[in-house]
């Protein structure tokens, strides 16, 4: 038997450690209450349109403080509120730590769904958006394509009605829509205001033979990345994403469907030829790595083209099918060098070829509409979660083959995100939408790419 004295102090002791307890406990409560409303209230301003950044959480918060400064419960220290809004900001989840009655009896952890600031824009923009709305989202075209002009060189009420009736991912032009600097440049701002969306506005500004701009003498043109790979030297390669994408950013464009990534393999490859950094598959994996960096930090989103690569091939697929015999072992040891290096270095955008390669995929299904090399080896073996956007559509290697709305709806299916060029973009938009109202496509597959698309988007405005 105990004595009095120590029965006392077990007492006591057990009474401490107690109210311990049960400080903690509230102290959790407070915080959780706190990261709930901090939660509440951002989702609140997307929706409304605000901009709340942390400062005006942390006001709010501080505000909250001093009307609670009389209250029988101490509030919350604004250090720790700080440290709450900061974890709200990046998790917008409630704190890890969980609630328990009773410290002995085990509560099992629901999932925490970790959603960023840029998590919930994204989502709060495709919640917004219609069906139809989504499935326009998913496309790049020229502006004659969208608008059915012969030729664009301004953007006027035709656009903004078109913009408004397909709210489109994106717009691509070519020399002939430019005719002096100051031209595009009000061409380019006035279809931006115009849209409602975030819109890409492409351009293939590659160097060498294939530079839209520089084509028609509104910019230096870098030279063939060939150039380049002769000197051995990434940062040449560095430089010219650097330049190309800084004077895109001065015109108005924020996507360059550049660089080639191919590895030339055939000599008699005239398509790509000179476009490539070479025949060496390690020294274009570093120039490609080089070039992206360059074009990111001029804030230019480059475009790796034209996987699984065609250096191998002769036939042009703008022309008819073209098909490598190359296997899947060889890919991986040459082929897919540079797109690995491009996915290390963080490329937004990945453009698939036309290419057929039967001994990977056991048919001559083109790597646009084939499900084992976009969901399989681009985004399973590889690791992108990048945008995948198909070569234009309007291609001789699919139109022999598929109609407008077929090939679509096959790219859709095997992964891809956007549908550069369709040889007729209302035929393309009526086979999506139809494909989505028969269960063919689900809805949910459209938001696994407008995800990746909004995020691009408005990755940029967050980090502002």
């Amino acid at each position: 038997m105990k004595e009095p004295s120590e029965n006392l102090n077990d007492v006591m002791e057990t009474d401490s450690s107690e109210e311990r307890r049960l400080d903690r406990r509230k102290r959790r409560i407070r915080n959780q209450v706190i990261v709930y409303i901090t939660a509440v209230i951002l989702l609140a301003g997307m929706v409304a349109g605000a901009n709340i950044g942390v400062q005006s959480l942390l006001d709010m918060l501080r505000t909250y403080q001093a009307a609670n400064a009389n209250a029988s419960e101490p509030v919350i220290d604004i250090k720790e509120a700080e440290d709450i809004v900061e974890e709200v900001i990046v998790n917008a989840a409630p704190p890890e730590e969980e609630i328990a009655t009773e410290p002995e009896v085990e509560v099992e952890e629901e999932p925490v769904v970790e959603l960023s600031v840029l998590d919930m824009i994204v989502e709060n923009c495709i919640a917004e958006l219609t069906l139809e709305e989504k499935i326009a989202a998913l496309f790049i075209v020229t502006p004659e394509l969208l608008t059915g002009a012969d030729n664009v060189t301004r953007a006027g009420d035709t656009t903004r009605e078109k913009l408004l009736a397909y709210p489109i991912g994106g717009l691509v032009y070519f020399s002939s829509n430019f005719s002096s600097a100051s031209q595009v440049r009000e061409m380019l701002e006035n279809t931006r205001n115009m849209s409602k969306y975030p819109l890409f506005l492409a351009i293939d500004e590659e160097g060498g033979r294939v530079a839209r701009l520089a084509s028609k003498n509104l910019a230096d043109n870098v030279g063939p990345m060939w150039n380049i790979g002769e000197t051995l030297d990434p940062q040449n390669a560095k430089e010219a994403g650097v330049k190309i994408a800084t004077y895109l950013r001065g015109f108005g464009f924020n996507v360059n469907f550049a660089p080639v990534a191919d590895v030339i393999i055939d000599p008699e490859n005239s398509p790509i030829g000179d476009r490539s950094f070479g025949t060496d598959a390690m020294m274009a994996a570093e120039m490609v790595k080089a070039f992206v960096q360059g074009a990111k930090e001029a804030e230019v989103h480059s475009t790796l083209k034209h996987f699984p690569g065609i250096g191998g091939t002769v036939t042009d697929t703008h022309v008819s099918m073209a098909i490598t015999e190359r296997s899947l072992e060889e890919m991986r040891g040459f082929e897919f060098l540079p797109f690995i290096a491009g996915i290390e270095a963080g490329v937004d955008l990945i453009m698939m070829s036309h290419v057929s390669s039967p001994n990977v995929t056991d048919d001559n299904t083109p790597a646009s509409l084939s499900k084992k090399m976009i969901t399989e080896i681009l985004r399973g073996e590889l690791g992108y979660d990048g945008i995948v956007i198909t070569d234009a559509m309007n291609m001789g290697a699919i139109t022999e083959y598929y109609t407008a709305a077929d090939a679509s709806v096959r790219a859709l299916q095997a992964g891809a995100d956007m549908i550069l060029m369709p040889e007729s973009f209302e035929e393309a938009y009526i086979g999506i939408t139809e494909a989505v109202q028969s269960g063919k496509i689900t809805e949910e597959r459209i938001n696994e790419s407008l995800r990746r698309i909004y995020r691009v988007k408005y990755a940029s405005q967050v980090a502002e």
